[in-house]
């Protein structure tokens, strides 16, 4: 392929120095500067990156880096792209969105994005519910064995699935109530398997998140392991740098 460069985020001028990172394909990283904004990069050695765990992985370790090492405030590129030239780089990006990019590191200075996501064990789930419903256990079990009419078996089952959204809204509600008043912005993301109920990224400052991570283990006490909860504490801004384009 012809020489290309892979971004991986963007920072104000002077950018990141000295961090000796290794990037994909174990290309040393780089800052360029493009019109009034400090590029990381590195070279590229495709023409499209495939997203293995790998790859993805050393894209977020660059970009997690930069910020350990001080360089927080960032607009995260998402994984993928590479670029041929700087002059193309510029026409399409930052030189279009520049009002929108300086909102967007303004908005980010001192704030931290962290993410939760919650899971449960849908079958684990129904048991409980039919255990404190006994009404509507036992109008289950009456209908065990029984040829059902396609009427009775929708009806049951709109009942259980209805009552299990009302027990994950409840859930839901509990993070929503003692998490979202800490949060300048919050972003709920769609849910990426059967088991997950709650999928959300919080922006929050920098020296909050301390506080926000004992809430968030306070919420998992009282659920006393009923699901599992995996927070994030440091990562890119990806969910609150977005640039919106508009057609």
């Amino acid at each position: 392929m012809k020489s290309g460069f892979y971004v991986y985020g963007i920072f104000l001028p002077p950018g990141p120095q000295n961090l000796s990172l290794q990037g994909l394909d174990k290309e040393a990283v780089n800052i360029q500067i493009v019109d009034e904004f400090a590029v990381l990069y590195s070279m590229a050695k495709q023409e499209r990156y495939l997203a293995s765990r790998r790859n993805l992985v050393t894209h977020e370790k660059v970009l997690e880096s930069a910020m350990e090492a001080g360089y927080r405030n960032v607009l995260p590129m998402r994984f993928g792209l590479v670029v041929s030239d700087w002059e193309k780089f510029s026409q399409q990006l930052t030189n279009p969105f520049e009002q929108v990019m300086k909102e967007l590191f303004a908005k980010l200075e001192n704030n931290r994005e962290v993410g939760i996501k919650v899971y449960w064990e849908p079958d684990a789930e129904i048991q409980k519910l039919l255990v404190e419903n006994p009404e509507l256990k036992s109008k289950r079990d009456s209908l065990v064995g029984k040829n059902l009419s396609m009427d009775e078996v929708i009806q049951i089952g709109q009942t259980i699935e209805q009552e299990m959204n009302n027990r994950k809204q409840d859930v839901i509600e509990i993070f929503q109530t003692t998490l979202n008043e800490m949060a300048i912005e919050v972003v709920e993301n769609d849910l990426q398997t059967e088991k997950m109920i709650y999928n959300a990224a919080y922006l929050i400052p920098w020296e909050k998140e301390s506080e926000f991570g004992e809430k968030v283990e306070v919420i998992d006490s009282k659920f006393e392991g009923r699901f599992k909860i995996r927070y994030n504490s440091f990562t890119a801004p990806f969910n609150f740098a977005r640039i919106e384009q508009k057609d």
